[in-house]
């Protein structure tokens, strides 16, 4: 691997982790810690990432009001995995160069490079990330949310600490956004290892039924890259996708549109 230069990165994902198992001590188990660690895990995980992030922004693979959308993109940004000019600049970055040596998360460059190692190094695909998503910068407000959307955990981390104390705020932020970064990270990683392959994709891509289960369906990993654009990544029967189904009940209450499929 080359040399760790994005010190800042390191220190805050260090930090993190460190606070995550500070959570886990017995005197910040309960009720109210434990709901704010689920029901946030939720809203960033599900709504913000797998749905907005990915499905929605990076793919566009349904349409919702303008509301909804920046709604959802700020759940996603509650993950701190980027604003989401980057996020989905990145994304599409990928798709683009999958596995290939442009893909800034290769996964023939090993698992840990793929899981979070190309998260620490200067990499050109960053500098670029703007390029790809160039739809999402003629948004104010998605370059707002872009720039500072680290300060989004200080009113939620004021709300929680109303709530619950210091259990609910240690449980609902560093817990969570730890959980929450490596199910994303196995994305990028088990699921380019580990599964089976459905459909030629051009790249090492797999189904992977347990990281499935942690993503809400983004673990349909083949199946998606074979279809990147589709909203549906569960394509047969035992293949659950939980996400898919947001989007579904979203349509059925006409607030989303133009949902592709893969034999759109």
């Amino acid at each position: 691997m080359p040399p760790i230069t994005r010190w800042g990165t390191v220190l805050f994902m260090a930090v993190i982790h460190v606070l995550a198992l500070v959570a886990l001590l017995p005197q910040f188990w309960g009720f109210t810690s434990g709901a704010s660690f689920l029901i946030l895990y939720y809203v960033t995980a599900c709504l913000g990432v797998t749905l907005g992030y990915h499905r929605l922004l990076s793919h566009k693979s349904f349409r919702v009001s303008k509301w909804l959308e920046r709604l959802l993109a700020t759940c996603g940004a509650l993950s701190c995995q980027h604003g989401p000019i980057d996020w989905v600049g990145l994304h599409r970055h990928h798709h683009t160069h999958s596995d290939t040596a442009n893909d800034h998360h290769c996964s023939r460059r090993g698992f840990l490079w793929s899981h979070y190692g190309w998260m620490m190094r200067d990499i050109p695909a960053l500098k670029e990330a703007p390029r790809y998503a160039r739809d999402l910068s003629s948004d104010p407000y998605y370059v707002w949310l872009n720039r500072w959307f680290l300060v989004l955990q200080l009113p939620l981390g004021l709300i929680l600490f109303a709530i619950g104390g210091w259990a609910a705020v240690l449980w609902g932020i560093p817990l969570r956004l730890v959980a929450v970064y490596h199910a994303t990270w196995l994305v990028n990683s088990a699921t380019h290892k580990w599964g089976y392959v459905s459909h030629p994709s051009g790249d090492r891509s797999r189904n992977n039924w347990w990281v499935a289960l942690l993503t809400f369906g983004e673990g349909w990993h083949n199946n998606h890259h074979a279809f990147p654009h589709s909203a549906r990544h569960g394509l047969r029967w035992w293949e659950v996708d939980l996400t898919y189904m947001h989007v579904s009940v979203l349509q059925a209450l006409g607030l989303a549109r133009s949902v592709r499929l893969p034999n759109c």
